[in-house]
């Protein structure tokens, strides 16, 4: 096989891509044709069926009509007919047909006018001059028509360019198959059309090209439905011409088969020729075409001819442009290629001639299904499966391939699932096997089994575990088999297979299938968005939800008994329940195994303490007491109280054993219960909670996960305690002191532990934990409790507002665990509550004081923003958030400006201690945050916060000229970026500001205290008359006097596109780019008022006068500041 061309770059990995949907060319077919036809036949029989009127008919005048009507038909032109509604062309074909028999040039140049008219230029050719004319020279003279502009250019309609296509290609089809029997080999008709075709197909303009493209394609395609016709015939003859030999008669029959196998053979040999001839003049071009619409009908056609003729087509010279067109750059152009394939390796006779081809690009076609565009992604899975099912890939070249089952887009992760579905679970494509094990190798049993197998890789990350199901969950029905996968887990004597892990796993997989099956997602999804469900999808659901309930009901407190040791597999098997119909259990007279599961429930309660195991039984003892019906639910709502009550008492006996000197660890596991306990709804805890007080303020030197959940559980109970008074029409005063009581507990101790807990030590990574946790309940309780909520109320007695002097030690522990690192390995011994316990949520607390005003912005903002450069990512989205969310209540000018003091400041000290690397990093610092401040003040923000950016850099230059020349390096630092967001007019204002204030001082006495101030002065300056010098060059380029009144629109001209040169574009881009650009200026002036253009050459005289002036220093200053280069750190 030949080398292939060198491919256009295309990525084969994929990152987060655009999903864009390939639009297929449509290329006529016979059956279509006959489909056409018939339903012609059929609307012109119901027109002789309709029953005529009682009335006579005028038959003289019937006959005017017809033939009026007959001659209106013979009017149209065959452009006309084309373009229209299409039902006229079998017709008008017949006719063209017998007119081309009475007079073949006058025909020929009405066809050869209607091609170039459906290219879409008007031209033609005199019937007279048809043997004489020279292809070349007509070609020639519709290129310099096109260039000319002068032909119509019909993609200006995208429907009626495909209404155009459509039609064009049905009237081909059908003129192949009228002239079948006589003009299509008569080696003048369409020879001479094919070279009119191939040579427009060769031509600059694309509209040629694609409609010569596109007719060329369709006559191979034409071409092979009258050569299949005709091969048939060639066969029956061939046998017939044998049977005779065989008689060894010599007679007219034998000399009749012979000719006609001879003519039917030279019909063949001529189409076959025709077709070799456009494929050589056309397709070999075209299909690397510039325009991707062209290749992607090229080798969609292509795919057709080998299909639809493998005599011909089905070899590798044929074959080899498949393959190449797998490196196309188009995604549109690959997935036809993948298409094409597909379709070729369906059929298993073409199996055998593809071997060279497959051996040569199979593992390109592996690479397809990590594409960057997913329907490439999802047709190249689907043609790995056909040939997985040739076993054409060995099996260790799928290792990576399986990677795909836990990708992002949805559409891959199913198809891979399908492909692992019949490959390795059904083994759909390994046919010695499943005749050597018969039918046991299709029942459920052996299909779980291989799926465990799958599962044991990804049994370590139960997410992962959840995508591969979810994959293969549609195609599996042995998932569904919910008596099956019960009975696996309750076998007594298990295969060696089904080890402990593969019992996991299986628990897993009958969990994740229960809630597909009920209609919930195990995987998040792409778009953030609820399902939607028809009546049909709920219905199914419900019935599922019932075929799950009447498996399980009898054998459930079985799989729960077996189990209940295990704390991974209990989770997974009591969040079954919130799954199920319990009304059943009523109805089938199953209430002893509902009680029973009750009971096994309560004890894994107890028997666990992790955070999964816990929660899943409160969600399911809360789901039992809500959906049971009847005496049933008074038994569920019985079993919460009296597991309230036991917890409540172990907690008690707990504390007894620490204050007594014993372990913790009881306590520990007791109040995480009781904390998620108190997650779902409110735990009487009135005679607890002064004992959880009291042992948090004896024992100091507890564990800080037991301090923890000690305060957690505190919080909790005052939150039910304020949701009990705020919901109840009437409120005691007992309530309200024994809630303000519980209140004033709980701050008093976390402002214990923000006072003396946390120190920055050593130990620091040890003390993180509970101080992320005090740092999220002060922030929700001050929230809570916050006294604007409370104010001119009844319930006024409850508002708080923490002091000035609390805020600034929360915010001094807020600093240093942000600075703290959020590495994993640092916190293996909380791993359970991991994702609550990190930077993020300490971001979390601050911008929620700061946006609900529980805390005066002056206080935390500031500081909060000047830490910008800083943080994470995920920290400094957070952070942008909470400054939108501040922009939308009213100015924040004044907290950036401070944010931006309080950066600089630390810069100060920087300095003052003598560092240089850390002060250069942290006036780094300072700028960086400049930046990204002003970032936001883009666009109309311009305009919208034009005041706010004003006010910054006014109190700005104020504060660096406080103590002058110590903080000038603050303009520099800061203020530079904020005023290239100003207009021309407000910097000039400015830089005349700066300029005063130092009139009456001394600046060369310091030179270098000052450089900062020359520094920012010649910024300002710069960017001055560089918008100036816009302004007086526009004002040059267009009229002296200003227009005035509405703005011009903007004129977007673009011409035909007709050809096809590398530069057509980037001219395009460039044009229209100016055109925005001039559209901006014009807008920029016409804004600006006209007051500001009359003052234009005043002020660059001034200008230059205050320039010069500036310039008037001791020629010792001047001598630095020439050997010192100036910098500036404007934004352009």
């Amino acid at each position: 096989m030949e080398e292939e061309p060198v491919a256009p770059d295309t990525a084969t990995r994929r990152s987060k891509r655009p999903r864009a949907e390939v639009k297929q060319a449509d290329f006529t077919r016979t059956d279509r044709i006959e489909d056409l036809l018939e339903e012609e036949r059929e609307e012109s029989s119901d027109e002789f069926q309709q029953p005529r009127p009682k009335a006579k008919r005028n038959r003289a005048n019937e006959g005017a009509s017809t033939s009026a009507a007959a001659a209106r038909k013979a009017d149209h032109t065959l452009i006309e007919v084309i373009k229209g509604d299409g039902k006229e062309i079998p017709e008008v074909v017949k006719r063209w047909v017998e007119h081309y028999e009475r007079n073949q040039k006058s025909a020929m140049a009405e066809l050869l006018t209607m091609l170039f008219e459906a290219c879409g230029a008007k031209y033609s050719i005199l019937e007279e001059n048809i043997d004489e004319t020279d292809v070349d020279d007509v070609v020639v003279a519709l290129v310099n028509m096109a260039k000319r502009g002068e032909v119509e250019d019909y993609q200006s309609s995208k429907r009626g360019f495909k209404h155009l296509k459509d039609n064009l290609v049905y009237f081909w089809d059908n003129l192949v198959s009228e002239c079948q029997n006589g003009p299509l080999f008569d080696q003048s008709l369409f020879d001479r059309c094919l070279d009119y075709i191939i040579a427009l197909s060769c031509t600059p303009p694309r509209s040629y090209r694609q409609i010569a493209s596109l007719m060329g394609l369709q006559l191979v395609t034409s071409f092979i439905n009258v050569a299949k016709i005709l091969g048939p015939q060639r066969a029956t003859t061939q046998r017939q011409l044998d049977a005779e030999n065989k008689k060894k008669i010599d007679g007219p029959r034998v000399e009749s088969l012979t000719k006609r196998l001879s003519m039917t053979h030279e019909k063949i040999t001529t189409l076959e020729e025709m077709m070799r001839k456009i494929f050589t003049g056309l397709f070999v071009h075209r299909y690397r075409d510039i325009d991707p619409d062209i290749r992607m009908s090229c080798i969609e056609s292509l795919g057709v001819w080998v299909l639809s003729y493998p005599s011909l087509f089905l070899q590798d010279l044929y074959l080899k442009y498949l393959g190449w067109t797998l490196n196309d750059k188009s995604s549109g152009v690959r997935k036809i290629s993948v298409l094409a394939l597909q379709n070729l390796y369906e059929v298993d006779v073409n199996v055998p001639s593809l071997s060279l081809f497959t051996q040569r690009f199979y593992k390109r076609m592996l690479e397809l299904a990590d594409d960057v565009d997913i329907s490439v992604s999802v047709c190249a899975i689907g043609l790995v499966k056909q040939l997985l099912r040739h076993e054409l890939v060995p099996d260790e070249e799928l290792g990576s391939f399986y990677d795909l089952l836990i990708d992002d887009p949805p559409d891959v992760r199913r198809a891979i699932g399908a492909l692992v579905h019949d490959h390795l679970i059904a083994q759909k494509f390994n046919n010695s096997q499943s005749l050597s094990t018969g039918s046991d190798s299709d029942s459920p049993e052996v299909h779980i089994n291989r799926m465990l197998k799958i599962l044991k890789e990804f049994s370590a990350d139960p997410i992962l575990s959840s995508y591969v199901i979810d994959d293969i969950w549609d195609y599996m029905g042995a998932m569904k088999d919910w008596k099956c996968i019960i009975r696996m887990l309750l076998a007594d004597n298990p295969s060696a297979e089904l080890d402990d892990a593969d019992a996991t796993n299986l628990i897993r997989l009958l969990f994740a299938s229960v809630r597909k099956a009920v209609g919930e997602r195990i995987v998040p999804a792409t778009d953030n968005r609820n399902p939607h469900h028809t009546k049909a999808q709920k219905e199914m659901f419900e019935n599922s939800k019932r075929d799950i309930t009447v498996a399980m009901m009898k054998t459930y407190p079985q799989l729960l008994r077996k189990f209940m040791p295990d704390k991974d597999k209990v989770a997974p098997l009591v969040e079954i329940i919130p799954h199920m119909n319990l009304e059943l259990y009523s109805l089938k007279r199953q209430e002893q195994n509902f009680r029973a599961v009750l009971k096994l429930m309560r004890e894994a309660f107890f028997k666990h303490g992790e955070k999964d195991n816990l929660r899943a039984c409160v969600k399911a003892i809360k789901f039992c007491s809500s959906e049971s019906q009847g005496e049933l639910q008074d038994f569920a709502q019985n079993q919460i109280k009296d597991l309230e009550d036991d917890l409540v008492a172990k907690l008690k006996s707990a504390m007894k054993d620490v204050m007594n000197g014993g372990d913790e660890y009881s306590l520990l596991v007791n109040l995480k219960r009781l904390y998620e306990l108190q997650l779902s709804h409110k735990v009487p805890l009135d005679s607890l909670y002064q004992d959880l007080v009291h042992i948090l303020q004896s024992f100091r030197n507890m564990d800080d996960e037991v301090v923890v959940f000690l305060l957690l559980n505190m919080f909790l109970h005052v939150s039910w305690c304020l949701y009990s008074i705020l919901s109840s029409e009437t409120v005691s005063e007992a309530s309200l002191s024994s809630l303000l009581g519980k209140r004033d507990a709980l701050l008093e101790e976390l402002d214990y532990f923000l006072r003396d807990s946390f120190q920055l030590h050593s130990d620091i990574r040890s003390k993180t934990q509970l101080a992320y946790r005090v740092c999220g309940i002060l922030a929700d309780t001050w929230c809570l409790f916050k006294r604007t909520k409370f104010a001119l109320t009844k319930l006024e007695i409850l508002g708080y507002s923490p002091d000035v002097t609390i805020i600034e030690k929360y915010w001094r522990m807020c600093e240093q665990l942000l600075d703290v690192s959020d590495d994993p390995e640092d916190e293996e011994e909380n791993r359970e509550y991991i994702e609550e316990n990190n930077a993020d949520m300490v971001m979390f607390a601050l911008a929620k004081l700061v946006s609900t005003d529980t805390v005066a912005k002056e206080h935390l903002a500031p500081e909060v923003i000047s830490h910008l450069e800083k943080y994470s990512a995920s920290v400094a989205e957070i952070v942008k958030h909470l400054i939108s969310s501040l922009k939308k209540k009213g100015d924040i000018s004044n907290i950036l400006l401070e944010a931006l003091k309080r950066a600089y400041q630390r810069y100060l000290v920087a300095i003052s201690s003598g560092d240089d690397e850390i002060s250069s990093k942290k006036f780094q610092e300072c700028k960086n945050l400049a930046a990204r401040l002003s970032g936001s003040y883009v666009g109309a923000a311009r305009n919208k916060y034009k005041a706010e950016i004003l006010n910054i850099v006014r109190e700005g230059i104020n504060f660096a000229f406080a103590e002058a020349p110590k903080q000038l390096s603050f303009l520099e630092g800061a203020m530079l970026h904020f005023v290239s967001k100003l207009p021309a007019s407000d910097i000039f204002d400015i830089m005349k500001g700066v300029e005063r204030r130092t009139e009456n001082l001394k600046t060369d006495e310091d030179p270098s205290g000052w450089r900062a101030y020359y520094t920012f002065l010649d910024s300002l300056r710069e960017k001055y008359l560089k918008n100036e010098a816009a302004k007086v060059a526009d004002g040059k380029e267009g009229t002296t006097v200003r227009r005035r009144g509405r703005p011009r629109k903007q004129q977007t001209l673009q011409g035909k596109r007709l050809f096809d040169e590398q530069n057509s574009s980037e001219e395009e881009d460039s044009i229209s780019g100016s055109d925005q650009d001039l559209g901006a200026e014009d807008k920029q002036e016409e804004d600006e008022p006209l007051i500001n253009s009359l003052r234009a050459s005043s002020k660059l005289r001034s200008l230059r006068v205050s320039k010069s002036h500036t310039r008037t220093v001791d020629s010792d200053r001047a001598t630095e500041e020439l050997t010192t280069p100036k910098t500036s750190g404007a934004s352009s």
